[in-house]
């Protein structure tokens, strides 16, 4: 796993996180170009930072005044992708290195390509930057 630094206000966002959901928030990136907050949380504590019917989460977008996007961590890379990439159906990840760089390559369902790539790039930029954060990936590639 990649080391990373949190700021003071990624500390702090954690810790509003953590007391509205109570899931176990891993990391979170401020995200002020595209107004939005991005939280990593603990494999199997989803559920617990969404709430019934998107309670807690609402909860936290009212309190923090931004969107707020949630991604579940996962030891193993190609899982964490799919996780990031969700709602896209991910058919393959291949992990490569060239050049001493960390490359992944994902597949896609061709359907789902725009939601991979996202608005203005927004996913796919969210992608490498979390992908970079946890397992030190250079790029991604998506096929």
């Amino acid at each position: 796993m990649s080391e990373f630094k949190l700021t003071t206000e990624g500390i702090r966002y954690i810790a509003l996180f953590e007391s509205l959901t109570g899931g176990v928030a891993r990391d979170c990136i401020i995200d002020d170009e595209n107004d939005r907050i991005i939280f990593v949380v603990k494999k199997g504590d989803m559920g617990a930072a969404i709430g019934r019917k998107g309670s807690n989460i609402n909860r936290v977008k009212k309190s923090i005044g931004k969107q707020i996007e949630i991604v579940e961590h996962s030891e193993d890379v190609k899982e964490f992708l799919e996780n990031v990439f969700q709602p896209a159906s991910i058919k393959n990840v291949t992990i490569v290195s060239k050049n001493n760089k960390r490359l992944a390559y994902v597949e896609v369902a061709n359907r789902d390509k725009g939601i991979a790539i996202g608005r203005d790039g927004r996913n796919i930029l969210k992608a490498k930057m979390l992908s970079s954060r946890h397992h030190g990936v250079d790029d991604i590639i998506i096929q």
